[in-house]
């Protein structure tokens, strides 16, 4: 019996083991990436200059005669019209200066007088040999030195009246005044003209930036090539709207113009100063912002573009993974252009139609089968590649 039940056990334990043999792994799944088309259509190719906002105009106010400021007569970083007040020195000496000057003219002026009555009596006279020639030599000097004396003092009563004029300090354009550098009760212009403010016209707007050697060799190239009139002098891209895009990315709603360009490069930084002016009616801007500036320098036909996050550089080689036949990866090297909004050119590397994969590139390999589906499409906006001069 004990026999038996031994068979029996060896028996079940033989088909315990028999049932725990290895069984096949089941074939893992093909990963989900995610995928867009290379799409090919016509994009504008923008230059972007980076640059800082000036007045048209910035007036440096400073004071001309010494005296003590009696009244700041604006409100800082207001704006002010041409001939409106802005500070008014304490008058008072400068009025009895000017009251001096014109007690030492009528002085001058009434010996003037007297010389002149000295001249015509003794003319006649020495004519008639009743006065000796010196006599009249004499009073001939004195009326001569009484003269010169009437015009110092003119001169110094004219003197007087400006720097009386100087005390009250106007507004010499219309435009944004800064804030005061002075108070009421400091003395100014005491050994040299004090600042006291800055007023700036700020329509038009200036923006000034700096282009690269190679960006202005371009943009020279490409007026040329178009026969419009080269970046010599004023003449700047005709037809091409320039476009201000300020610091929390939106756009002057008031398109520019290229106002000059300097006459040579920097050898300190390797750029070339541009000048633009914007119109600038409402105000918004104003001088010491910075933006960019940004036109349109060349038309690009039949671009190939693909969306950024598709592309992968690794040492200033860029790459793309290209969903081909049987949903195969295929790593291919590409030459990337300008971007684009949310998307890039590709110069060589990629056929219109091919797929690209957007998302899931870090946990791919060469040849590995993927289970491809459509990215979601981007925000419909201006299609425009851009390249910007640093």
């Amino acid at each position: 019996m004990e026999r038996a039940v031994t068979l029996a056990l060896c028996g079940l334990t033989a088909l315990a083991l028999s049932g725990c043999g290895k069984k096949e792994a089941p074939a893992a799944a093909a990963p989900e990436v995610f995928v867009a088309d290379v799409v090919q259509k016509d994009v504008p190719v923008y230059m972007e200059l980076v640059g800082q906002t000036r007045g048209s105009q910035d007036v440096e106010i400073r004071a001309r005669v010494e005296g003590y400021l009696n009244r700041v007569a604006f409100t800082e970083g207001s704006y002010v019209r041409k001939g409106e007040l802005l500070y008014l020195i304490d008058p008072l000496p400068l009025q009895a200066t000017l009251a001096n000057a014109k007690a030492n003219l009528a002085t001058a002026q009434a010996k003037l007088a007297k010389a002149n009555t000295d001249v015509n009596r003794l003319t006649p006279l020495a004519k008639q040999q009743a006065v000796s020639q010196q006599e009249l030599d004499n009073a001939l000097a004195n009326q001569d030195a009484s003269r010169a004396q009437v015009d110092a003092e003119k001169a110094a009563v004219d003197k007087a009246a400006l720097d009386l004029g100087y005390a009250r300090i106007v507004a010499p354009i219309d435009g944004l005044v800064g804030t005061t550098e002075v108070k009421a009760g400091n003395l100014v212009g005491r050994s040299e003209s004090t600042l006291l403010t800055t007023v700036s016209q700020v329509d038009p707007i200036l923006f000034r930036a700096g282009i690269s050697e190679a960006e202005y060799l371009r943009l020279a190239r490409e007026l040329a090539a178009s026969g419009h009139a080269g970046p010599s002098g004023k003449a700047g891209p005709p037809r091409r709207e320039i476009e201000l895009l300020l610091a929390d990315g939106t756009v002057h709603p008031q398109k520019g113009k290229v106002e000059a360009i300097e006459r040579a490069v920097d050898p300190t930084t390797g750029t070339l100063a541009v000048q633009f002016t914007f119109p600038n009616p409402e105000r918004v801007v104003r001088p010491g912002q910075y933006g960019r500036a940004r036109f349109v320098i060349e038309d690009k036909a039949g671009a190939l573009l693909v969306p950024q996050r598709a592309v992968a550089e690794l040492q200033n080689l860029y790459s793309v993974a290209v969903v081909g036949e049987g949903n195969k990866v295929t790593f291919r090297n590409v030459k990337v252009g300008p971007r684009v909004d949310s998307l890039w050119v590709i110069e060589e590397g990629l056929k219109p139609g091919e797929k690209v994969v957007v998302e899931g590139l870090q946990r791919l390999r060469e040849g590995a089968v993927v289970n491809p589906k459509p990215a979601a499409e981007p925000a419909a906006g201006k299609v425009a590649a851009s390249t910007e001069a640093k």
